[in-house]
């Protein structure tokens, strides 16, 4: 089994950015633990982060002959992507599950809208780090 962990803008920065909400751990060391985390399950993983929409649909739409699910932080396009969620539902025999650190239901009222939750399998929030292993 093959998945895909992929990261939307600004989740390079965590462990820099807003600590109080993502914490002190940096996003390179997360993404060591999300693919050791996987190899003791016998999964093979990829982690890709871009700050660009554009990229981030060409990887899902790459997802199709390569991987056999995709879990998902797309970060702030979470809540207004249209474009990031119809890429999504593109390839939608691949299950994707949204995560995100934060509980985005108690944040800025921005924050509680996913526009590509409904185009995923499920949604795990506010476990910080834990969000990616559950996914």
């Amino acid at each position: 089994m093959k998945i895909l962990v992929l990261l939307g803008p600004n989740l390079n920065m965590v462990g820099i950015r807003k600590k109080e909400v993502y914490g002190e751990e940096n996003a390179v060391s997360i993404n060591n633990r999300i693919c050791e985390f996987a190899a003791k399950k016998g999964i093979e993983c990829d982690v890709f982060q871009s700050n660009h929409e554009g990229v981030l649909i060409d990887k899902i739409h790459e997802t199709l002959d390569l991987y056999d699910g995709v879990v998902i932080n797309p970060g702030a396009l979470t809540h207004y992507s249209y474009a990031l969620r119809d890429a999504i539902e593109c390839v939608a025999e691949i299950p994707f599950v949204e995560v995100h650190m934060s509980d985005i239901s108690k944040r800025e009222d921005f924050r509680k809208i996913s526009v590509t939750a409904e185009v995923c399998r499920k949604q795990i929030m506010g476990y910080g780090v834990d969000s990616y292993f559950m996914g």
